[in-house]
């Protein structure tokens, strides 16, 4: 849900609950389980997946090699589930005229340093800055220009903005904030 008035802006960022990222899970899962449950059958010497004859499989070297990437596959799969169940990355931006305040949010793993939390007066914002980047992997992300700071990204590198779309964000950005807008 994102909500602009006059004075306030404010954008929620999904984070790693996206329905790709649920396929994906689930797929290496499954794959992962196969290929696991291929390993150990020729291991057996018995047909543990009715649909697969794992008889013609021999353990080592084919066993073994099925095993490792199923046990590998089971790791990468419960990494993904924890970022989906954790929410890595969702949160907020808040910009508020106002009270002249930016408030970023996002929230990261599990342990001390979970909230991340950034604030800073609207005033210390010198630009938007956009980076374009075209080519085989094509890279379009805002920044904003702090004074003293990093720049600090604005959209999500995963976010696949077409130019239009990113120009037209950049302006409002702009236009909102009442600062110039540099292309990279």
């Amino acid at each position: 849900m994102n909500w602009r008035s006059e004075h306030v802006w404010i954008e929620r960022l999904m984070g790693s609950r996206k329905i790709m990222n649920f396929c994906w899970a689930c797929t290496l899962f499954l794959g992962s389980l196969g290929f696991l449950l291929v390993g150990t059958a020729s291991y057996l010497g018995k047909n543990l997946i009715s649909l697969l004859t794992s008889y013609q499989i021999i353990f080592f070297p084919q066993g073994i090699i099925m095993s490792f990437y199923g046990i590998a596959g089971l790791f990468i799969s419960s990494y993904l589930w924890c970022l989906i169940s954790w929410n890595v990355g969702s949160g907020y931006d808040k910009l508020d005229r106002k009270e002249g305040i930016v408030r970023i949010f996002r929230w990261g793993f599990p342990g001390r340093n979970r909230r991340i939390f950034l604030q800073f007066p609207i005033k210390d914002i010198r630009s938007i800055r956009m980076e374009v980047k075209e080519g085989l992997y094509p890279r379009r992300v805002l920044y904003m220009e702090i004074g003293g700071r990093l720049d600090i990204p604005w959209t999500g590198t995963d976010e696949n903005l077409t130019p239009r779309e990113m120009e037209q964000k950049a302006a409002e950005l702009a236009y909102f904030l009442r600062v110039p807008i540099e292309v990279f």
